[in-house]
């Protein structure tokens, strides 16, 4: 049990990490590779949530594609809508 509790800390400890980055890239990246760098950065900190928190890792396979089908499907009602957005 202790561990998991450890590697619990420390995945958070990283997202921790990946939260200051976020901040720090806010600031000091500008134009489009700011958009580029935060999105960069919210898919590594999703992909931690979903391997480490919703233990992804040790899911059979169904479940994972079930899990990519889901981000899959959100990404492609994300680049519809800017699609839409950027066309009017």
């Amino acid at each position: 049990m202790r561990r998991i509790t450890i590697g619990l800390l420390v995945v958070w400890a990283g997202l921790m990490f990946l939260l200051a980055a976020t901040l720090a890239a806010s600031f000091l990246v500008s134009g489009a590779a700011s958009a580029a760098t935060g999105v960069a950065i919210a898919l590594i900190k999703a992909f931690l949530v979903f391997w480490f928190f919703m233990r992804l890792r040790s899911e059979g396979g169904l479940i994972r594609l079930a899990a990519m089908g889901g981000g899959v499907w959100l990404l492609l009602l994300g680049g519809l809508a800017s699609a839409d957005y950027l066309t009017r």
